[in-house]
């Protein structure tokens, strides 16, 4: 689309730099030939303050409206994944790649865009916890959206919390380097089931110590009072996010 139809009536600011006989045919709402020409290269450099379409001066800087809002954020939001911001002052979806290189994180392509935000954001504070109990739950809390639940089986026999032989509770000790994980999925068709349980046993086999092997389970559990009832925990509302 060109800036005769996008911005119609609108004359280039530029246009006040050049001698006056170059402005003497311009009227407002009317501008002349010059004023719209210099319009498209005022576009491309200094910006029309239009968010979707920002001049090269305007991504450096960014785009403050007249009553002194963040319109657009500058060069810095391409640093910042920001799962919880919004567009304007987070990176563009087609630099997240790029950006997961600065954190030395590879991106697997079946991640949908708020997770991957997510583990960008997360990985340097994870990385330190990289082998541990506590770094593998939030890594699988961040794709599966609900905290697993992982059993290193070494828990004391007790009825009514760690008493199923096999699942939380093994007699004379637990076998040496292993653990179970649990991990909830909402209600979701086969295939959807298959293909997020192969993405989490990924992720497990990524962030557990090598010499270590498990067992992995899922659940699809509805909610339950005093049993699945806590959001965002063990219970999700809605479908799952593609």
């Amino acid at each position: 689309m060109t800036t005769d139809d996008t911005y119609p009536g609108r004359s280039s600011r530029y246009l006040q730099y050049l001698p006056a006989v170059y402005q003497q045919d311009a009227e407002d709402g009317r501008p002349n030939f010059l004023g719209r020409f210099l319009l498209a290269l005022e576009k491309i450099l200094t910006g029309l303050g239009d968010v979707n379409e920002p001049g090269l001066e305007e991504i450096l800087e960014g785009i403050i409206t007249a009553d002194d809002k963040v319109a657009l954020a500058g060069v810095h939001r391409y640093f910042e994944p920001g799962p919880e911001l919004p567009e304007s002052e987070r990176t563009p979806a087609e630099f997240l790649e790029w950006l997961a290189g600065w954190v030395a994180l590879s991106l697997r392509a079946d991640l949908d865009e708020q997770r991957r935000r997510e583990f960008i954001a997360r990985a340097v504070s994870l990385y330190r916890l990289r082998g541990t109990k506590e770094g593998l739950r939030e890594f699988v809390r961040i794709y599966t959206r609900l905290a697993p639940d992982i059993n290193e089986l070494n828990t004391p026999f007790q009825i009514g919390r760690y008493s199923t032989i096999g699942k939380d509770t093994v007699l004379d000790g637990g076998a040496p380097h292993f653990f179970r994980v649990l991990i909830r999925l909402p209600e979701i068709n086969l295939e959807q089931l298959r293909k997020q349980r192969q993405v989490a046993t990924a992720i497990i086999d990524m962030e557990k110590p090598a010499h270590t092997y498990y067992a992995l389970d899922v659940e699809t559990p509805v909610m339950r009072i005093g049993m699945y009832s806590t959001i965002g925990v063990d219970t999700l509302l809605g479908s799952s996010p593609s």
